[in-house]
């Protein structure tokens, strides 16, 4: 079974967790931040949402450079909508699937850098970026913005099973 195969339910299971987390994010307010250095709780929803999309980008380059020499450095955008937000996801959702779907194991072994400013911060094989650096990471953050949602007195939807709101 090619590698693709293997990470598509995965990927699924975990977009359908984050997308009924992400659906309670209107209920709270998008400012909110439990420590002054946190995100602002809008801002950490849109960087979920915008992680998916680095799955596509991984498999389209072979390095993301935060701040090429030269360059201007990444510069996350901040929170506007929910249903902004939600839509981003959607398709980002979307074309993550269709890269994910189009790689050959042989583009999975490609090895991906993520760079600063040239210098290397790691590289490794695209197929263990997707899962370190794209699910990985996103999975994180989903567990960062349920205990923000969760301070917030927001019901939780259910992830890997029941919570307290939504038990079986």
């Amino acid at each position: 079974m090619p590698i693709a195969q293997t990470l598509l339910p995965e990927f699924e299971q975990e977009m359908g967790s984050t997308r009924r987390l992400l659906e309670v994010v209107g209920q709270a307010d998008p400012t909110w931040k439990p420590h002054p250095k946190s995100f602002p709780l809008g801002d950490l929803s849109l960087h979920i949402s915008n992680l998916v999309s680095w799955a596509a980008s991984t498999l389209s380059s072979t390095e993301l450079d935060l701040a090429p020499p030269g360059g201007p450095a990444w510069k996350p955008r901040s929170f506007t909508t929910a249903a902004a937000m939600l839509a981003e996801f959607d398709a980002n959702v979307k074309s993550a699937r269709a890269a994910i779907a189009a790689a050959t194991d042989a583009d999975l072994a490609v090895p991906w850098s993520l760079k600063k400013t040239g210098q290397v911060i790691f590289t490794m094989p695209r197929a263990q970026c997707l899962r370190f650096f794209v699910l990985n990471h996103l999975i994180h953050h989903r567990g960062q913005l349920s205990v923000y949602l969760r301070l917030c007195d927001v019901p939780l939807p259910k992830v890997y099973g029941p919570t307290a709101d939504a038990p079986i």
